[in-house]
């Protein structure tokens, strides 16, 4: 039993390093969050990086925060996902906005995956409107305004019910109904850099 007891804390510790190389290999830096495995890293591409939790009410508050994200680098999505919950979780109305393609619906889904819905997530272009449910049993609402032509036609399907529902409302193609919009809102803008990158732009409004 002594002997079994042993081997037990060798593989436990074998394992403990093998994880520890695993993220010093992937990551730049390491954090930990209140027992979560989850992690901010400060330098991902380029000097501004994205950075780490303390920091972002901070930057927020002196105007924006800018986060880059590199094509090259599939999990710096779900770090960008995760500063952006942390800079939106005073508001309950998220804008994406940037150019058709840019990636505003892929980073949504990174954002649901976070949250931890058990929906499938797609873009609501026919139907503006998706709604999903989390793990913890949160709604949280998907519009896309693309196809409409005039403000109305959101009026129409009950909008301010659900912007003022209090839970979490994702827009893409805000700018389509920007006379119905609340004051306070996060406004997360997209733009494609010339080496193919992305650059997202967080601002608090209200």
């Amino acid at each position: 039993m002594k002997e079994t007891g042993e081997l037990r804390v060798l593989l436990k510790a074998h394992f403990e390093n093998l994880k520890r190389r695993f993220f010093s290999e992937t990551m730049q830096q390491k954090r930990s969050h209140a027992g979560r495995d989850e992690y901010f890293a400060n330098e991902v591409s380029g000097p501004k990086g994205i950075p780490s939790e303390k920091k972002i009410d901070s930057k927020l508050k002196q105007g924006f925060l800018e986060v880059p994200l590199t094509a090259r680098a599939p999990d710096q999505l779900d770090e960008a996902a995760r500063a952006i919950i942390k800079a939106g979780e005073k508001e309950a109305v998220w804008l994406f906005t940037g150019e058709m393609g840019v990636g505003k619906t892929t980073l949504i889904k990174a954002i649901c995956r976070q949250k931890g819905v058990l929906d499938e997530v797609s873009s609501p272009t026919f139907s503006i409107v998706n709604e999903y449910l989390t793990e913890a049993y949160e709604t949280i609402y998907h519009f896309d305004f693309y196809r409409l032509e005039k403000q109305e036609e959101a009026l129409d399907i009950g909008l301010e019910e659900y912007l003022y529902s209090g839970n979490l409302c994702m827009l893409e193609w805000p700018e389509k109904i920007e006379g119905l919009l609340p004051q306070q809102f996060l406004r997360i803008d997209l733009a494609e850099q010339a080496d193919q990158s992305r650059l997202i732009k967080m601002t608090r409004h209200g």
